[in-house]
């Protein structure tokens, strides 16, 4: 008789409950699935907490409702799967702004990440140069390669091109540098494409058209009350009662130690003294890239030296309470470094969204503080950062900012990953590694896949599939 599956799922973050919940769809009935989070809360980055009496996000905000294809994402998806697809809200103010010498500029459409498939476009914020982007005959990229998106971008269309537009959304999106992110991991349709095209402009032209056409729907939703409860009802439809598989959820457990068995794996859980040693047939590991690497080290040095390469970047998110100010309709801004600024990005929360608009004029502001590079700026206290980052949003936009009437610091510490020119290969190696040296284990999240709430849900239901056909096959 067959013994029923056991399944250890390492990360409670959106990706590791995504694979929980997969897994609790797709395994035979007596399959036992548990889920092991360090912290003392699931969710990772998606935290919603109360500020001002409106439940504001203290981490991500939304996700894409389309994947690349045109379809649901796996994110609006999933929101569907455990009930939530009635509580979806959507952007009132869609327009950013770039914060350029004491103004606020619109952010020009026709781009991808800021790099422009028409540089007339973009005239009003910064200057490409198109003589540097000839046409030489050949593909701007060979057929695997990947270059940092700051060395394309300044060798085809100069340097203010980068410092004003593309650099400033990718400090927004990773809170990194345009010039040592990887094009493949973060614009992958431009990289897709520059490898057919002979032109950035063309490239971006291409990658443009390539696009599923949005036909007037929302880009981007959010969960009214916030995305905790998004987290919630994931981890409820996974241990709803009366399921054919058993689900557990343990917070404050931490894997020490991951080690191959002749039937499976072995994790070491909990303190020192004490610690568990749960034995099961398979695993996925959602967590960051050096937990990652440390639990693989001894399992394949060579996996974890590739996955341990990943860099974080450090953030801190300074959330304001304003009586009435005067701000402009606007969703918020992006400021370039060459600003010199503490802030790298403001969101205009009470304007952005109408369902957190308060009656009595109240207006709620999110600011983003640190790039990576630039972690001694977070070494400043709460109440320093406040005062900074109101001061210098009353300068950027140039509106009337009366007296905080309350504030809140969320720190990050080695929260954005910092991917580098050939991260995907990396990690396909680190993958193909894996498979070849050990059956039924597989990585998810954003250490791996890149960010994005949608990228880390599909990452987690593609490395549960991986383990249910993994172990489908050694049943045979």
């Amino acid at each position: 008789m067959q013994q029923p599956w056991r399944i250890a799922v390492v990360g409670g973050g959106i990706a590791g409950l995504a694979a929980v919940l997969r897994l609790r769809e797709r395994c035979p009935a007596g399959t036992r699935v548990m889920l092991f989070e360090q912290s003392g809360e699931l969710g990772g980055k998606l935290r919603t907490g109360q500020f001002a009496g409106l439940a504001v996000e203290r981490g991500a905000e939304a996700f894409l409702m389309r994947d690349p294809a045109g379809g649901d994402s796996a994110a609006l998806a999933l929101a569907r799967r455990v009930g939530l697809g009635d509580q979806l809200v959507h952007p009132a103010v869609g327009q950013a702004a770039l914060a350029i010498g004491g103004q606020l500029r619109p952010l020009p459409g026709g781009t991808l990440i800021g790099v422009p498939g028409d540089p007339a476009a973009i005239a009003a914020v910064a200057r490409a140069d198109e003589t540097r982007d000839p046409d030489d005959g050949r593909p701007l990229l060979g057929p695997h390669a990947d270059v940092a998106v700051g060395e394309l971008v300044r060798r085809r269309l100069g340097d203010d091109v980068v410092e004003r537009l593309v650099d400033p959304m990718l400090g927004g999106v990773y809170a990194g540098r345009a010039d040592t992110l990887s094009l493949a991991t973060t614009i992958p349709g431009l990289a897709a494409a520059a490898r057919r095209e002979h032109t950035l402009r063309a490239a971006v032209r291409a990658a443009l058209a390539a696009r599923p056409p949005a036909a007037g729907a929302p880009i981007f939703a959010s969960i009214d009350g916030g995305l905790s409860r998004l987290v919630a009802a994931v981890g409820q439809a996974a241990t709803v009662d009366g399921g054919p598989v058993d689900v557990t959820l343990r917070t404050g457990a931490t894997v020490r130690e991951l080690a191959a068995t002749s039937t499976g794996w072995r994790l070491v859980v909990g303190p020192t003294r004490g610690a568990e040693r749960i034995d099961v047939d398979a695993v996925v590991l959602a967590v960051p890239a050096r937990p990652a690497a440390r639990l693989l080290a001894a399992v394949d040095a060579a996996a974890a030296v590739g996955v341990g390469a990943l860099d974080y970047a450090s953030i801190a998110l300074v959330t304001l309470a304003l009586p009435d100010p005067d701000l402009p309709e606007l969703s918020g801004f992006l400021v370039p470094a060459t600003e010199g600024t503490t802030t790298k990005a403001a969101t205009f929360f009470s304007t952005k969204w109408a369902h957190l608009r308060r009656a009595d004029g109240l207006a709620v502001v999110r600011a983003s503080v640190g790039r990576y590079g630039d972690e001694q700026l977070l070494q400043r206290d709460d109440d320093e950062l406040v005062a900074t980052v109101h001061a210098e949003l009353g300068r950027l936009s140039g509106a009337r900012l009366p007296a905080v009437a309350q504030s809140h610091v969320q720190r990050w510490g080695g929260a954005l990953p910092q991917y580098p020119p050939g991260h995907l290969d990396r990690v396909a190696a680190a993958r193909r590694s894996l498979r070849d040296a050990r059956r039924g284990l597989a990585l998810a999240g954003a250490a791996f896949d890149g960010i994005g709430i949608p990228v880390c849900v599909r990452s987690g239901e593609n490395a549960a599939d991986e383990i249910v056909t993994t172990l489908e096959g050694v049943r045979r």
